[in-house]
């Protein structure tokens, strides 16, 4: 009896940036192939203490290194390239993307020790890769960012397509609109899979093009001709950043770069002339006092609130080289990422406070697909499986009933979580295993050296503060010496709780006696007794949990 064979199957691992936005990371792997798309970072939730960023786990990658043929960048914001300096230290694998993405992916990585043997292959629209058993092709899309990407993956299984982050603009301030007719004739060549941007999946109709915001800084900078304008925004939105500079030219102002990055980025897309200005247009900051008010804008960092960007730093009036005043004229041109409304908000107040009139947001589009853009996206490509991605799992579920309604089967529609693996062939498709995933926290230059105990102390110090309690012992009896002398930080301010702490002194001494009386000696148990004692004593008394550390010194 003659067996019958299976059909071809392809395994999608979203490593990351599922139930989140950023940190996106995917697996496509086949027999002893895998490709992975984008590598980015996600920015810390409040709990996380000190923490810097977030990358990705990549321990399958780690497990399966052998199999790993490179990295397919779809567009160089840092929830997709952000991670790529640390993963790369231990996955040594050729990078891959469009010009722009490259460039920012090269500048980004002179800021790391990284190996030397290192490969970075820019790619063109239409141009395609082979890895392993994968060939994948660079499709051209709009976004809020140059040069952005959608791949088609080719596999023996089928043709999978990742849109990346997209939205369709007719009218884009650099290059071309996005391939649709590519797109279509893939649809028509029949695809697997598509993992698509859901982003906007909760917004009706279309993203407006990106070159209305142009209109909008035009009228802003007509009715506000006798104010210094300064304009916070993303460093990597290189095509805001060009209309801003339009708007300046226009009425013959001139343009200052603070912040370092977006000084980086407006160097490096100049150079690839991503970016047009006319000589004697960006003036350096320290020339701006020789120009009026009127004369002048400023293009900044800190759309998002961050304490250390720097329109936070000039809020709070502590920027070396700009002042705000009243008067001057604030514009937020980007949308709030989520978790980070607070930080705006106190910005805002601070400007308000000083007397600046502040514009939040009027002058912004959205860089993603709304619903009827996603549509067409379906129409075109017209999937056997549709997997949403970039989104929280509401904006994932949206997703799949916009699928679903465009006539694709429920069950052929995956919401996964990070980890969850996926396999795709032409005559099925199923949740097969899942895979380690998680976050890993950079604070300083540790990377994962920082957990979930250590953001757990750190929480119980910033909201009970520390007690240390010194005693010097007899090393032959045990009796004490000197002390017990306690040290507090974050705890109650010492000079008005004089009672408080000799109570605490006192309540050592007892404790320390009753030990000795049951002949105890091991220092680790004594130590374990004060601390059990005190956490005891300071709840029944004060209602808090300090953490208390012991500290004893034989003589």
């Amino acid at each position: 009896m003659e067996e019958i064979k299976k059909a071809p199957s392809v395994k999608v691992i979203p490593l990351g940036g599922l139930e989140q936005i950023g940190m996106n990371i995917t697996a496509f792997e086949y027999d002893d192939s895998i490709i992975v798309v984008d590598c980015g970072i996600a920015f810390p939730e409040d709990e996380m203490l000190g923490i810097d960023l977030v990358i990705p786990d990549i321990t399958y990658l780690k497990d399966n290194i052998d199999k790993v043929k490179g990295f397919f960048i779809t567009h160089g914001h840092e929830d997709h390239i952000g991670a790529l300096p640390y993963v790369l230290k231990e996955i040594c694998v050729p990078v891959y993307g469009t010009c722009l993405t490259m460039a920012l992916i090269e500048n980004k990585l002179k800021e790391h020790e990284m190996p030397k043997k290192l490969k970075l292959r820019t790619v063109k629209y239409g141009q395609s890769v082979t890895a392993g058993d994968f060939r994948i092709e660079f499709i051209r899309t709009n976004h809020s960012i140059a040069d952005a990407a959608a791949l088609a993956i080719f596999s023996p299984a089928g043709i999978i397509v990742h849109t990346g982050d997209f939205k369709v603009d007719f009218t884009p301030v650099f290059g071309e609109t996005i391939d649709l007719a590519r797109l279509a004739e893939l649809g028509k060549k029949g695809v697997l899979a598509l993992l698509c941007d859901s982003t906007n999946i909760l917004r009706p109709g279309y993203t407006m093009s990106e070159r209305t915001v142009g209109k909008t800084f035009d009228t802003i900078f007509m009715e506000n001709n006798s104010s210094r304008i300064i304009v916070a925004t993303f460093s990597t939105n290189v095509d805001r950043v060009q209309q801003i500079i339009n708007s300046a030219e226009k009425y013959g102002r001139k343009v200052v770069i603070e912040g370092r990055s977006m000084i980086n980025v407006i160097t490096l897309a100049s150079e690839l002339g991503y970016i047009k200005v006319k000589d004697g247009t960006i003036i350096p900051i320290e020339t701006m006092k020789s120009y009026k008010d009127e004369q002048i804008v400023i293009i900044t960092t800190g759309s998002q609130g961050e304490a250390m960007a720097a329109l936070s730093r000039m809020a709070a009036n502590i920027h070396k080289k700009v002042t705000i005043k009243p008067g001057d004229l604030v514009i937020f041109s980007s949308s709030a990422i989520p978790g980070n409304e607070k930080n705006i908000f106190k910005v805002i107040n601070e400007l308000s406070m000083i007397g600046a009139k502040v514009i939040f947001q009027d002058a912004h589009v959205s860089g993603h697909a709304c619903k009827e853009e996603i549509k067409l996206i379906y129409s075109l490509v017209k999937p056997k499986y549709a997997i949403p991605v970039h989104g929280e799992y509401r904006f994932l579920v949206a997703h799949k009933e916009l699928a679903v309604s465009m006539g694709m089967d429920k069950d052929n529609v995956f919401i996964l979580s990070s980890g969850d693996v996926v396999e795709l062939s032409a005559e099925e498709g199923n949740i097969v295993e899942r895979v380690k995933v998680g976050a890993v926290m950079v604070d300083g230059l540790g990377v994962g050296d920082v957990g979930n105990i250590v953001l757990r102390d750190r929480q119980q110090l910033s909201e009970s503060g520390l007690l240390v309690v010194s005693v010097t012992l007899d090393s032959a009896t045990g009796e004490i010496v000197a002390g017990p002398e306690i040290n507090s930080r974050g705890f109650v301010y010492v000079k008005d709780a004089e009672e408080l702490f000799t109570d605490l002194e006192n309540h050592v001494i007892m404790n320390l006696d009753s030990i000795r009386g049951r002949g105890i000696t091991d220092q680790n148990k004594m130590k374990s007794l004060i601390r059990d004692d005190l956490a005891d004593f300071l709840w029944k008394k004060m209602k808090r949990r300090p953490i208390i550390i012991p500290v004893f010194m034989e003589v």
